[in-house]
C-alpha cells in the first residue's frame, strides 16, 4: 500500500510540474536532448568536441534548428551538422517513444532527484555508447538545474505553506541507516494557485523515533 501511495504522490507532482512549470521542464528536456545529440555525434565522427585525433571520420559544421513537439510543449532543438555525411537524432526517429522517455527522466529528477540509473537506461534505449564519466557529467548538469529550481526565490504573497513527509523503509539495508524521510513542500498564492516548492530526502537512523510536528 505504501508503494502505491508513493506512486500516487509522484504522479500528482509530475502533473503539477507539467501544468504549472512546463517552461522549466522544457528547458531541461532541451538541455538533456542537446547533451545526448552531442554524445551521439561524437560517437558518429569518432571524436569529442575540440578533440584532435587522426581517427575522426569528419568534423562538426554548426547547427540547424528544428521544432520538436513534446508533452511539455514545443521545444526548438539545435541539431548538430557534420561536414561529410548526415546526422539525425535517434530520439526523433518515427515510432520511437524517446520523447516520453526523455520527459520521464527529467520529471523524475525534479520529483525524486537525479538518477544515474535512469539516465543510463535512457542512453541504452537510444542505442548510444556513452562512457560512465559522460553519464555522470550529464547527471551533474541536470542536478544543477534541479537545484536552481528548488532554491528559487518566491515573489509575492503566499498565505499558505504545506509541509508533508513520509518514512520509506529499506529493510535490506544494514544499520546505521535503514530508512529515509521524504519531505515535500508546497505553497499557495493569494489567488489560490498551488505550486510545489521542493522536496528533500534525509536519512533516519536505526532505533530513532519520529517526532511529531
Amino acid at each position: 500500500m505504501a508503494g502505491a501511495d508513493r506512486m500516487a504522490i509522484e504522479e500528482v507532482v509530475r502533473k503539477v510540474l507539467v501544468d504549472e512549470h512546463a517552461d522549466v521542464l522544457r528547458e531541461s528536456v532541451r538541455w538533456l536532448a542537446g547533451q545526448l545529440m552531442e554524445a551521439e555525434v561524437s560517437e558518429l565522427i569518432g571524436a569529442e568536441r575540440g578533440e584532435r585525433t587522426e581517427d575522426r571520420a569528419t568534423h562538426r559544421n554548426g547547427y540547424r534548428p528544428r521544432r520538436w513537439d513534446t508533452r511539455a510543449g514545443e521545444i526548438e532543438l539545435q541539431i548538430p551538422k557534420i561536414r561529410q555525411g548526415s546526422y539525425f537524432p535517434s530520439f526523433l526517429q518515427p515510432r520511437k517513444r524517446s520523447e516520453q522517455a526523455l520527459l520521464s527522466v527529467v520529471q523524475q529528477a525534479y520529483v525524486c532527484g537525479v538518477s544515474t540509473r535512469r539516465v543510463d537506461q535512457l542512453v541504452e534505449s537510444l542505442g548510444l555508447r556513452v562512457s560512465r564519466s559522460e553519464v555522470s557529467r550529464i547527471c551533474a548538469g541536470l542536478d544543477e538545474q534541479v537545484e536552481v529550481f528548488r532554491s528559487r526565490p518566491f515573489e509575492g504573497r503566499y498565505p499558505y505553506l504545506f509541509l508533508d513527509g513520509k518514512v520509506e523503509n529499506h529493510p535490506r539495508r544494514a544499520c546505521p541507516i535503514a530508512s529515509e524521510v521524504v519531505r515535500e513542500t508546497a505553497v499557495v498564492e493569494e489567488r489560490g494557485c498551488a505550486s510545489r516548492a521542493g522536496s528533500a530526502r534525509g536519512p533516519r537512523r536505526c532505533g530513532g523515533r519520529a517526532r511529531r510536528a
